[in-house]
């Protein structure tokens, strides 16, 4: 009665000391089990049938997977030859080793320790105690994370007399506490960010903190410089012609373009002609292509009048050698460039 007194002030504490709403299964788990066994006795014990055993354990996961667990019962309808009801009581210390994770619904084992079983003996009233080691293996379904059913069965060898009796069990226990399964991530708080100038910089890392309103600043919340952005325009002329080609159209094209994306700029349109004839006349013929491309961005591409003005300079400003063909063709032409700051 001492042993049974002891294990239940144990059981007591232990559950005391956990908590139903921690996460189960895991190291630190407790689990608390009733149960009830089929004990198939060695036939030197000379009983007319076998015992029912009945009782309780508790266990303590020392690991995720191991588990240490003390186990008490009694015996139950084991008759000997006479008709005597025999009884009879194991406390047994086991270490269980479970596979899958904590959490799985299905939880196989194996089971190894030793017992001490007291019992009646058959013939006369006294009793036979013996130490037993016990090797065994089973599963735990577990229905939610804290209550579990238990089958399986064990080997117990008589390490005092050589024999060995088999156990088959099923239980029913509660499993405590643990902590295995990760906690929910922490939702991010956000970061709380004073901007005093409203320019998009918080002010512990604002380089410029009194930045005047609509003002595009940088990373450090000073006023951004902004990019010039360029575009030029070569249009090529016929010998002694002044209408666009129509490959030319494209490059115009875009030019307009980009006056209309920055509608304040503004372009001179320069002429330029070969030295093939005279000065009076290439300067005439220079302002006529001039002229020719300026109209195509006025009145075709709908750029401003104001914003385009045009030029000739003759046979004034060669970018090629005259005294080739190849070096005339690149001098007659009409050059444009238009310099923006980037939005």
């Amino acid at each position: 009665m001492k042993l049974k007194n002891t294990l239940g002030a144990v059981i007591g504490s232990l559950i005391a000391a956990s908590s139903l709403n921690a996460l189960a299964q895991g190291q630190g788990a407790v689990e608390v089990e009733g149960f009830a066994k089929k004990e198939f006795f060695d036939s030197a014990r000379d009983f007319d049938n076998n015992g029912n055993l009945f009782g309780a354990s508790v266990g303590y996961f020392l690991t995720d997977a191991v588990e240490l667990r003390l186990g008490y019962d009694e015996v139950h309808n084991a008759r000997g030859d006479d008709g005597r009801n025999i009884k009879g009581s194991n406390t047994a210390l086991d270490a269980l080793y479970h596979f899958n994770a904590p959490g799985d619904t299905l939880r196989p084992y194996v089971s190894a320790g030793f017992s001490d079983q007291s019992i009646g003996q058959n013939g006369n009233g006294g009793r036979n105690g013996s130490t037993f080691a016990n090797l065994g293996g089973g599963a735990k379904l577990y229905f939610t994370e804290n209550f579990y059913a238990r089958a399986g069965v064990e080997a117990q060898y008589n390490i005092d007399q050589g024999d060995t009796e088999w156990a088959p069990s099923v239980g029913i226990g509660l499993n405590f506490g643990g902590g295995s399964k990760p906690a929910p991530a922490a939702e991010p708080v956000a970061e709380v960010c004073s901007d005093s100038d409203n320019d998009g910089v918080c002010d512990n890392v604002d380089k410029c903190p009194d930045t005047p309103a609509n003002t595009t600043v940088d990373a450090d919340g000073c006023p951004a410089v902004a990019e010039v952005v360029r575009v030029e325009l070569d249009v090529k002329f016929d010998f002694d012609k002044a209408q666009v080609k129509e490959e030319s159209y494209g490059d115009i094209k875009n030019l307009a373009d980009f006056m209309n994306q920055y509608p304040q700029t503004a372009t001179t349109v320069e002429g330029h002609t070969d030295s093939v004839g005279t000065d009076a006349y290439n300067q005439k013929l220079s302002e006529r292509r001039a002229n020719a491309v300026r109209d195509v961005l006025v009145n075709q591409y709908s750029v401003g009048a104001e914003r385009v003005n045009s030029v000739g300079y003759g046979e004034s400003r060669p970018v090629a050698d005259n005294a080739s063909e190849a070096g005339r063709a690149v001098n007659r032409r009409v050059e444009a460039e238009v310099e923006a700051q980037s939005k």
